[in-house]
């Protein structure tokens, strides 16, 4: 065991997290106490939310409201930060989504601002989180941020998430989900006591997610609905609070990164796009490891997606129409030096990773007939 004298700064939680089914009436008091001219961040459905009401009805609370479309990046944030100094706001709020949240956070790191997130469905896990992710305007993934804090305030109300459609939550059960197979893979042999509990907690995570979600999308706004909510904004928030830098994404996510590049793939949601990447990844510890846990575990992750309508191939993904030269374009992003596919513990390269794209519902066969599968073959797109 090796041993450092350099800290280690972990960036665990938000300050302090509500929820309930009218947590953002109960949080005005402790909003109010941040500050006084709060600029509400958001998108063109959060910013119209009836629950927002409770803040404009605080005579002490002079509010701006300003939508951070079109993206979560940098022409956003130069117009929003005017936003700030023209308001003279003392506090954000980000109501939305994972992009609309991630704006927020980041917006209030730049100008050195308290944040309070109010996320708007359980896609992500974005409003738990110190670190803001940075598309094109056209919504290509460029690069992360990782910021000083977790938010001051995350208010998870259940009356707004329950207004969300229910392929949110759907995409957000793919992206929690995703913890588990990228965390295993680039945690699994830590020796690290807060590294061992964050790929635990993952394992933990899995497992409430295939018992629960099957009913908690039968009965939107039940007793299960609420904990898989909870599962998918506060315990996978939890994980990467935990194990920090050492436990974030592999394979699945750069699958993800790779496709926000082609503008086919922009209708489909995050978690869609990271739960089609897990099979892919899945898929390289078949070809290039001949890893059969990892064939048993994507026939499961095979059915469970049936169960629950979560993409298995780019015609679910809309993508059936990709020619091989955009594959190939979508891989070499995905496969680019400063990647996190590269925590796999084994090389890949674009064209091993396009041939995992075209195969994950493959039938698992003996590795040595791997190989032959063809990039041109569409009846496995």
């Amino acid at each position: 065991m090796t041993h450092t004298d350099t800290a280690i700064s972990l960036l665990v939680a938000p300050a302090r997290v509500m929820r309930g089914r009218h947590a953002l009436a109960d949080a005005i008091e402790y909003i109010a106490s941040l500050g006084q001219r709060p600029l509400i961040v958001g998108g063109d459905r959060g910013l119209e939310l009836s629950q927002l009401q409770v803040l404009f009805d605080r005579p002490d609370l002079a509010i701006e409201k300003i939508n951070y479309t079109p993206d979560c990046c940098e022409s956003s944030l130069d117009r929003l930060m005017l936003a700030v100094t023209t308001h003279q706001a003392d506090v954000i709020i980000g109501v939305g989504g994972g992009k609309c949240l991630d704006t927020a956070k980041l917006l209030g790191y730049r100008c050195e601002l308290p944040v309070v997130t109010i996320p708007t469905s359980g896609a992500t896990c974005a409003a738990w989180t110190a670190l803001s992710n940075i598309y094109s305007e056209s919504g290509a993934f460029l690069y992360d941020v990782s910021l000083a804090k977790c938010p001051d305030l995350l208010v998870l109300d259940y009356s707004i998430v329950a207004t969300a459609p229910q392929r949110t939550l759907v995409a957000g059960i793919g992206d929690a989900i995703a913890k588990w197979y990228e965390a295993s893979v680039s945690s699994g042999h830590s020796s690290q006591t807060l590294l061992i509990a964050a790929v635990q907690q993952a394992r933990v995570l899995r497992d409430i997610l295939f018992q629960k979600s099957p009913s908690a999308l039968e009965h939107p706004d039940g007793e299960d609905w609420q904990e898989v909510v909870d599962a998918t904004v506060l315990l996978a928030g939890v994980i990467g609070g935990l194990g920090g830098a050492q436990c974030r994404t592999v394979a699945a996510h750069a699958v993800h990164n790779g496709l926000t590049h082609l503008p086919g793939s922009h209708h489909a949601l995050h978690g869609e796009k990271v739960a089609y990447g897990i099979l892919v990844q899945l898929r390289l510890q078949e070809m290039l490891q001949g890893d059969r846990l990892a064939a048993t575990a994507r026939q499961q992750l095979l059915d469970f997606y049936s169960t629950i309508g979560l993409p298995k191939t780019l015609s679910d993904l809309g993508l059936s129409e990709i020619t091989i030269s955009q594959l190939d374009r979508a891989a070499t992003l995905a496969c680019k030096p400063d990647s996190d596919l590269h925590r796999l513990p084994f090389t890949v390269t674009p064209e091993q990773l396009v041939a995992a794209m075209v195969s994950t519902t493959i039938v698992e066969v003996e590795n040595r007939l791997v190989s032959s599968v063809s990039l041109d073959d569409r009846n496995n797109i």
